[in-house]
């Protein structure tokens, strides 16, 4: 009889693999494999966003080629029962998310049940479950875009979240593949501390944790692992970096509106330290965000504070997630587009932090990171969290 159940959580934020066709897929999906490989999870959730990519109504042929690569692959022959939910229906605007969730159970994971929202009760898994389309008649799934007047001063895009609902052996959980709103503009962004777009985000993420938990259904522990877009406050974190620099603010010509600020050491022959504009991020001394893994910047990372009385995350001993070079010889490098943040993140609610830190043995069975440290993964490095769970 086992006594615990391995878990591996990923999510990815995969729209590079399809703004770059077949560049980098290989080298991902490899990095995907020998992350599994290293854990032997029986169950795999993996949350995916962005699927498609930014030009989703040309490249959404190849987001099925990926699905169907991950599915059919050497390395997951031993799970045999699979659960897949793409939500690739770009003409219908009002609902389309661009989020994909795929679920694998290995042969040797006997007890397993997922909820059926209609019926509201658990059912047995058994073989292969795909559905790839709108998903508004699965009824083992729940999917939300969020509401066009949420912001009516942004563009609304496909963002939002979908949600299935387990049972692993005896233990019931909800596993929420979730997508926040982007920061649009640096310059903006750093007007206000927190800015205009944590705020949206803020209330994003209180929205799905209010759905999922709004009495409809029995409320569960969760997890929420998506790009959650979170960044570190970039006003407190410019004062920061140019506390000894000659601070430029230059505006348009024809208006009034800031179109870069340029920080100048005032030594140095007066090398310019920092230059930010809309999406222009370039700081002289990038190592800082890899050095101790970013260690130091963790305290700009501000976001989740707001939800410390309702969900909990590992500690982070990773760099931040975003934004990576999309060429394959600077898997390390950070693009100059935005400054480097935890976007990919795996949340959970304080009872499910307590079930994944329940097992008697000193063994550290708990680990949080990033797949694919070394390689060349697009834009977003993934993140997983792999734990056991105790079987009682």
């Amino acid at each position: 009889m086992e006594t615990h159940t391995d878990v591996l959580l990923v999510t990815a934020n995969v729209g590079s693999l399809f703004d770059n066709v077949g560049e980098i897929q290989n080298e991902w999906l490899q990095e995907l494999y020998k992350t599994i490989h290293n854990y032997k999870p029986q169950f795999i959730a993996l949350h995916f966003q962005e699927v498609g990519g930014k030009d989703y109504m040309v490249n959404m042929g190849h987001a099925e080629d990926f699905f169907r690569s991950i599915e059919t692959s050497e390395e997951m022959k031993d799970f045999n029962r699979v659960c897949i939910y793409v939500d690739n229906q770009f003409q219908a605007e009002n609902s389309f998310t661009a989020l994909g969730s795929m679920y694998f159970i290995h042969k040797t994971l006997k007890d397993i049940h997922q909820y059926d929202f209609n019926v509201k009760d658990f059912k047995a898994v058994s073989g292969q479950n795909k559905h790839v389309g709108s998903l508004d008649r699965v009824t083992t799934v729940e999917k939300e875009k969020f509401p066009k007047n949420f912001w009516p001063d942004f563009k609304w895009s496909r963002k939002g979240f979908m949600r299935t609902r387990w049972i692993i052996h005896n233990q019931a959980l909800d596993l929420v593949n979730v997508h926040l709103f982007h920061d649009a503009s640096n310059l903006i962004a750093c007007n206000s501390s927190p800015s205009i777009y944590s705020a949206n985000r803020k209330n994003a993420l209180r929205y799905v944790i209010n759905r999922i938990s709004d009495g409809r259904f029995p409320p569960l522990p969760f997890f929420l692992f998506g790009d959650f877009n979170f960044r570190l406050d970039t006003q407190s974190l410019v004062q920061h970096l140019s506390t000894s620099a000659d601070v430029q603010t230059v505006k348009k010509d024809s208006s009034n509106e800031v179109e870069k600020i340029i920080c100048e050491e005032k030594d140095n022959d007066h090398q310019v330290l920092l230059h930010i504009e809309e999406k222009l991020f370039t700081y002289l001394h990038q190592a800082v965000f890899r050095e101790d893994n970013g260690r130091a910047l963790l305290k700009y990372d501000k976001e989740p504070a707001a939800f410390h009385d309702v969900i909990g995350e590992e500690d982070i001993t990773f760099p931040p997630s975003y934004p990576y070079s999309e060429e394959y010889t600077k898997p390390t490098q950070y693009m100059n587009t935005r400054c480097p943040a935890w976007c990919d993140r795996i949340l959970m609610s304080h009872t499910a932090q307590e079930f994944i830190h329940k097992r008697d043995d000193e063994e550290k069975t708990v680990v949080y990171n990033t797949v694919g440290p070394n390689v060349c993964m697009g834009d977003h490095k993934p993140v997983f969290l792999f734990f056991s769970l105790k079987n009682d």
